[in-house]
């Protein structure tokens, strides 16, 4: 039950934020709560998976827009 409490915490945290700053951050907590899950650390896993998948998505946006000016 604690780890349904957090779950419900995070995703509300998560679907409140805008959206700029949420992105990549819950396809990462999805995937680190449940690598989470696996080692008995859900919510640990879950916010190092939303800090994960965010910086990769701002890096990922980064690298696109490089990619979008050098084009041109």
């Amino acid at each position: 039950m604690k780890h349904c409490t957090a779950l419900v915490i995070l995703l509300t945290a998560i679907c409140t934020a805008p959206i700029a700053q949420a992105a990549g951050c819950i396809k990462g907590a999805i995937v680190g709560g449940i690598a989470g899950h696996a080692a008995k650390h859900t919510a640990a896993g879950m916010a190092a998976g939303c800090a994960i998948g965010h910086h990769m998505a701002k890096t990922a946006a980064q690298d696109k827009t490089k990619q979008t000016t050098a084009k041109s």
